[in-house]
């Protein structure tokens, strides 16, 4: 195997654990990136020619290498591939009793570039990087061999792969795969669109903070913002809720909240809000609207580092909406899923949002992402969803 050298002093990331090798840290006079071919296997050295694991390089990519283990001369083939998603099934089934999970996450699972949902029989793949695009008829063969999955989705029409020279695309390997898939957690099944859905199919990284709602749902009104499939807000009424307004952009999305709803409780009062979510909230502030219970659940507003500033207004403005919306006594869960924004920062938003309305909030919970969607501890960037439950005595 060929080597990519670091420049000196470059390797302390990766020496504390990190997996990235960014194009700028590469000792480009002594491995030009322009030698590799995307995907290839390399082992990584320091400066010194001490070795410090492999990876697979993309010389199209400002993430240069992505390492694979830290042995040198391992490269990430099919036998590795099964290896790691041999383990990694061996965790997701200890920790679910039922096939409704994801499987593989990415770095967080030492598989870098590869995300796999599994909706009971039907799994979704999503694929990110060369050196794991490289590996895809591998692959569907172990996937096939350990899952014996109905259906296999490849949802490879993300934007991601654009940084890495791929092609975008969707297709499915082992023949038709359904539009509509049931998916279980916390006791409920929804409903969920696959072959039109968001992601892949479902969010189950909110798994534990949905279940955190449930004490607070009783009688409730509930508002379930950025609803997707209605997640949290079927899991509501379900637990005793007497109404939820559910609130998206995406019409899509809304049919299939209030068909989770009436399914969870065929009696509870469903409304559905098609709209800019942030106007939304602020209609109904305006028109003097209060909840029991209001869940924030926005898709990423800092995408990219550069979007900070008006991420960060846009977070302040969607928590002052959601305090402002909550009846005294309910709560507020507030969420991102922007691994830009720190979970001290979000806390801090609702923490002023408060204080400027002389409010009083209690901080109940702190959730992260679910165990299936492990976090790599030298990664921050593995660690991006944060949620906060509020209180806001009366």
């Amino acid at each position: 195997m060929e080597t990519l050298y670091l420049k000196r002093g470059e390797d302390r990331r990766l020496r504390a654990g990190h997996l990235w090798v960014f194009s700028n840290e590469v000792d480009v006079k002594r491995s030009p990136l322009t030698a590799f071919a995307p995907g290839q296997a390399v082992n990584v050295a320091d400066a010194g020619e001490r070795m410090l694991g492999t990876a697979y390089v993309n010389p199209a990519s400002l993430i240069a290498a992505r390492l694979v283990s830290r042995k040198p001369d391992t490269p990430l083939d099919a036998d590795l591939l099964r290896a790691r998603l041999i383990d990694a099934l061996a965790l997701r089934q200890r920790l679910f009793e039922h096939p409704f999970y994801r499987l593989c996450h990415s770095e967080g699972d030492w598989l870098p570039g590869l995300v796999i949902d599994r909706h009971g029989d039907h799994v979704v793949v999503q694929i990110s990087t060369a050196g794991m695009d490289i590996l895809l008829p591998a692959l569907i063969d172990i996937l096939t061999d350990l899952l014996h999955p109905a259906s296999l989705l490849l949802d490879n029409d993300i934007p991601s792969r654009d940084l890495e020279g791929l092609t975008r695309g969707v297709a499915a390997p082992l023949g038709p795969v359904p539009d509509v898939v049931e998916v279980e957690e916390n006791g409920l099944r929804y409903a969920v669109p696959l072959t039109r859905g968001q992601k892949t199919g479902w969010f189950y990284d909110q798994r534990d903070n949905r279940a955190a709602l449930i004490p607070f749902a009783a009688g409730a009104s509930v508002l379930d913002a950025f609803c997707y499939a209605g997640g949290f807000g079927a899991l509501a009424v379900r637990h005793g809720a007497r109404s939820v307004a559910f609130a998206d952009a995406s019409a899509t999305a809304l049919d299939f909240a209030r068909r989770n709803a009436e399914a969870a409780a065929p009696h509870a009062e469903i409304d559905c809000l098609h709209g800019d979510a942030l106007n939304i909230l602020a209609d109904l502030r305006r028109d003097g609207r209060r909840f029991d219970l209001v869940c924030l659940d926005p898709p990423a507003f800092i995408k990219r580092r550069k979007d900070a500033r008006q991420g960060l207004e846009a977070y302040r403005r969607l928590n002052e909406l959601g305090l402002d919306l909550v009846e005294p006594g309910g709560a507020l869960m507030t969420c991102s899923c922007s691994h830009h924004l720190e979970a001290e920062a979000l806390r801090g938003l609702a923490a002023k949002a408060a204080a400027r309305r002389r409010v009083r909030l209690r901080l109940l919970r702190q959730g992260f992402q679910g165990p299936d969607h492990p976090i790599h501890p030298s990664m921050p960037e593995t660690a991006y969803l944060k949620t906060f439950l509020f209180q806001v005595p009366a």
